[in-house]
């Protein structure tokens, strides 16, 4: 399955910078936020894929969602898609913009790319192992590493969101002490963490979670974890909630291993 996923995410990405070399116009969702044709195209390209590989198994993408179109059930396994994380980005001509795919087990995302087409940097993950991977100019993985999420140490290096900041993660980061802040764009955040690049990453503001689960995937994988302020881990498959839409994300803190942890 992995495989299948590193062959859509590579596909998607090579038509999402066609798009990004070309430019395109924006469109608006009812939501107010941007959507290109490169998501479009991109997640058409992915959902072909999963759907002809894996037609039993439900798939959850960010443009079908908000279009209306949604499995009526999940059932114990789904896939989550975000064809192009960080429209935004895309649309202001920044580079960490990605491709997302994300099975979802129970409840956990157990298996996870993250595509970054146009810095061509690639992490996958599943239960156990978590890879960044090198990509030649045809788009033709030539090599993989090993990662491994980190114990942090202070100063504490934190990821913090280029577009979506807010006051309270900010106070946040002040509350954590000294820390070297880097800020990045999309789900490219969940695997600098995965690769001891940096040690946490705090999200208050809105997520859905096809934004995260590919990027919590590989997290897991090297190692990490992700849990919502009340410290349990983030849950994904969250349907007819109280208090929000489906499949949107409450806060959470992303971060590696613990300390003393292996």
């Amino acid at each position: 399955m992995l495989a299948v996923f590193e062959h859509l995410a590579l596909a998607a990405g090579r038509e999402v910078m066609r798009v990004f070399r070309a430019g395109c116009a924006v469109d608006s969702k009812l939501d107010s936020s941007p959507v290109t044709e490169a998501d479009r195209e991109s997640e058409k390209i992915i959902l072909a894929g999963l759907r002809a590989a894996f037609p039993e198994i439900p798939c959850v993408a960010e443009e079908e969602a908000s279009a209306g179109i949604m499995a009526p059930g999940l059932g114990d396994a789904f896939f989550l898609i975000d064809p192009l994380d960080g429209t935004k980005e895309f649309v202001n001509r920044r580079t960490d913009f990605t491709v997302n795919i994300a099975l979802v087990r129970d409840g956990v995302p157990e298996i996870g790319v993250v595509f970054a087409p146009c810095t061509g940097r690639f992490f996958s993950g599943r239960p156990g192992k978590a890879e960044t991977i090198k990509i030649d100019d045809n788009y033709v993985i030539v090599d993989r590493q090993p990662i491994s999420a980190r114990a942090g140490m202070m100063p504490l290096t934190v990821v913090a969101s280029r577009s979506h900041n807010t006051p309270e993660t900010d106070a946040y980061i002040r509350a954590l002490g000294a820390a070297e802040i880097v800020s990045v764009g999309s789900s490219l955040k969940f695997c600098l963490v995965a690769g001891a690049e940096a040690d946490v990453y705090p999200r208050f503001g809105r997520t859905m979670e096809w934004d995260t689960a590919a990027g919590d995937a590989v997290l897991r994988a090297a190692g990490g974890m992700t849990r919502t302020l009340d410290g349990a881990p983030l849950a994904y498959g969250k349907r007819n909630q109280s208090d929000d839409e489906d499949f949107a994300n409450p806060h959470f803190i992303a971060s590696g291993k613990a300390a003393g942890s292996g």
